[in-house]
């Protein structure tokens, strides 16, 4: 299958490109750095698109000839409009071109952000309640994914191509290749500089979330992509949730005779916390995943690269 896919020299997209290859798929990367991780820049089956998203005309030009397209870039803002205009109006119109290009399928990459406040039950038929831009303009994605079904003029008479979504929880990982790069979010970072220095680790009390690496998200992408699935919504999360005060025990522990203490700040979070229910996965894929299997390692590699 040759694979169109945005995003794909960033965190998760080089992870989803590695799956990818491994299953001898041929990738079309389209980003603004092409040459950020040069393993994939070398590789006979990676071809790229040198485009932000918003370039239409060369993303257009480039997925001539793919079966399929898997959307995980981000377009950022500042304001609603900002938003609207480099995020939400960029996955429309990759929505559009991959129909015209022929592509048989579609993945959205959209967030858990995009379904906002916790409640007890939250599943991929809980209501989308976002609480800040990031959330709302992924729930606005996933509108329009699932919204483009059918007839629409002479432009689109039918709708053949299929389109699922995948919303990413908390996604950590050392680098897919030696030339690739970890999760943007600083915390892992920033709590082993404080062992390192003897500082303190300030956290929230009973905080954490179902993680889930990099490579078991990537998992979770092919097995959407080679289905027959459509029309269908995923957490890309794990099934145990790891608190904060877990990982900051692991990394003081690393540090024999670290002078660290792990301050909480108590903010009124039950201990019980409130999970995401990921039986949909297991039920479509027979897919379980736990973190804890990489987070020793990936807790080793931070101390060794700040």
């Amino acid at each position: 299958m040759r694979v169109f896919i945005t995003g794909g020299t960033g965190f998760i997209g080089h992870y989803v490109v590695k799956a990818l290859l491994e299953k001898d798929h041929e990738v079309v990367i389209a980003t603004r750095h092409p040459n950020k991780v040069p393993s994939l820049r070398s590789h006979d089956k990676v071809s790229f698109v040198e485009a932000s998203l918003t370039d239409f005309d060369k993303m257009a030009d480039g997925m001539v000839g793919c079966d399929a397209c898997i959307h995980i870039a981000l377009g950022w803002g500042d304001t609603p409009s900002t938003m609207l205009m480099n995020d939400t109006r960029a996955t429309v119109n990759l929505l559009e071109m991959a129909a015209r290009a022929g592509c048989q399928k579609f993945i959205y990459t959209s967030s858990t952000a995009a379904m906002g406040r916790m409640r007890p039950s939250m599943r991929e038929v809980t209501s989308n309640l976002p609480m800040d831009l990031y959330g709302a303009t992924k729930a606005a994605g996933e509108a329009f994914v699932l919204g483009f079904r059918r007839g629409y003029g002479t432009q689109f008479p039918e709708v053949k191509m299929s389109r699922n979504i995948i919303r990413p929880g908390y996604t950590f990982g050392n680098p897919a290749f030696n030339d690739g790069c970890s999760q943007p979010d600083r915390r892992f970072f920033d709590m082993a500089q404080a062992v390192k220095e003897n500082r303190d680790i300030h956290i929230i009390k009973n905080d954490g979330t179902q993680f889930i690496h990099a490579s078991q998200q990537a998992q979770l992408y092919l097995k959407v992509l080679e289905s027959d699935k459509n029309e269908e919504i995923y957490l890309g999360l794990g099934s145990v949730w790891i608190s904060w005060k877990e990982i900051a025990e692991k990394m003081i522990a690393l540090r024999p005779g670290c002078k660290s203490k792990i301050v909480e700040s108590d903010m009124g979070w039950g201990e019980e916390p409130m999970l995401f229910d990921v039986q949909k996965i297991k039920d479509h894929f027979g897919l379980v995943f736990d973190a804890h299997e990489f987070m020793d390692s990936h807790i080793k590699w931070t101390f060794d690269h700040i």
